[in-house]
């Protein structure tokens, strides 16, 4: 490692580079390999009028040293980059996460350029001290990371906030990823019930009562009317007065709830406080929102091909995903516990709907419903 290397690696000459192009090189190489280089390079910086400054070099023999013996954190590797003065924060105190460096997007990629290029103005025009910062001065760090918080939030000349720019795609990305899974868990799911042998008839009389039973459930306050409720999205819209419509929306919305609960009472407050619990409705929900396409298409592709009068309980539902050959076991690690944790608020949903009696047995409504309620959760809006 030398002069060179450094100036190619951050695409600059000699008498430009900054101290984060110097720390970004020699964490590119083995931490032995950079200590070596260390002298040398610092004279060569000299040599080329670029000499930064004695508490950054001894910041850089210090980091690469607890480096080197295996004492240094990821959070300690990056505080120190940071503290070259134009090393954005990787997390802001107001918890704004850049994406690693190998997963930004166009945006965040831009945004992020503009903001080394930002603070490199401000050391330059001596409102931000790398020394300070790389002495592990607290006023200092308090000043820079106020600095980039307010950069973050502040319109660009084109109207664009960077944070949200930031954040917005991230979103969008996640949206993609999403849609591309839950179009291919219906694809499955079709395919798999469409090779069942026999296909399951709809049991009128079955959901005429259950459709009774949900109509008089959800008229009701508190739990479970009100998990169920958001979950169809019947707080902003009305039921329906078709039994099937109504029963179908419902079931589907607990494999894919439409809305949060209602900011009725205190359970918003209650939601928002980072410090509290939250309450048992916000974790059902917490819970339905965590289980994963491919837990759904197990369970229930199982549960068809075995039929009414199987046992559906949270632990067998939960050995039934384990033991799937519908999910692909290289990709997808089952943790029997965990999954039965997040299925016993299902299943407790399901009995409220007749898709299990009170034995946590599969019922004839519940063969027939489970599949058309998980391709309706998962088929695009119209």
């Amino acid at each position: 490692m030398d002069l060179d290397f450094v100036c190619t690696h951050a695409g600059r000459p000699a008498p430009d580079l900054t101290r984060r192009d110097v720390a970004r090189a020699l964490l590119a190489v083995p931490s032995g390999v950079a200590l070596v280089a260390l002298p040398d390079l610092r004279r060569a910086l000299l040599a080329e009028g670029n000499p930064l400054s004695s508490p950054f070099w001894e910041s850089a023999r210090a980091a690469l040293s607890s480096i080197e013996s295996g004492a240094a954190t990821v959070g300690d590797v990056q505080r120190w980059a940071e503290s070259t003065g134009s090393e954005p924060i990787l997390m802001t105190p107001s918890y704004f996460v850049w994406p690693e460096e190998d997963e930004r997007g166009p945006v965040a990629e831009e945004m992020f350029g503009r903001l080394v290029a930002y603070l490199e103005e401000r050391i330059d025009a001596g409102d931000v001290d790398p020394d300070a910062l790389a002495r592990g001065d607290q006023p200092a760090r308090r000043a820079y990371e106020e600095l980039q918080e307010e950069w973050l939030s502040t319109p660009l000349p084109d109207g664009r906030v960077p944070g949200f720019a930031v954040n917005d795609e991230q979103d969008e990305e996640l949206f993609a990823v999403w849609d591309e899974e839950e179009a291919f868990a219906l694809s499955e799911l079709r395919r798999i019930i469409g090779e069942l042998p026999k296909q399951p008839d709809l049991p009128i009389g079955e959901l005429r009562r259950a459709g009774t039973r949900l109509r008089e459930l959800l008229d009701l306050p508190g739990y479970p009317a009100n998990v169920l409720r958001a979950c169809a999205g019947f707080d902003d819209q009305p039921m329906p007065d078709d039994d099937e419509e109504l029963w179908l929306a419902v079931a589907a919305g607990i494999a894919g709830p439409v809305s949060d609960l209602s900011e009725e009472g205190d359970t918003l407050e209650e939601f928002t406080d980072l410090e509290g619990e939250l309450g048992y409705e916000d974790t059902v929900l917490a819970n339905l929102c965590a289980i994963q396409h491919a837990d759904w298409l197990a369970a229930v592709a199982a549960l068809a091909r075995l039929g009414p009068g199987v046992l559906a309980s949270p632990e067998r539902v939960a050995r039934l995903i384990g033991e799937s050959e519908d999910i692909d076991a290289d990709e997808y690690e089952v943790d029997d516990l965990a999954t039965e944790s997040l299925f016993r608020p299902v299943v407790g949903l399901w009995a409220y709907l007749g898709i299990v009696n009170e034995d946590e047995v599969l019922t004839p409504l519940g063969w027939w419903g489970l599949p058309k309620a998980l391709e309706r959760a998962w088929s695009p809006a119209d």
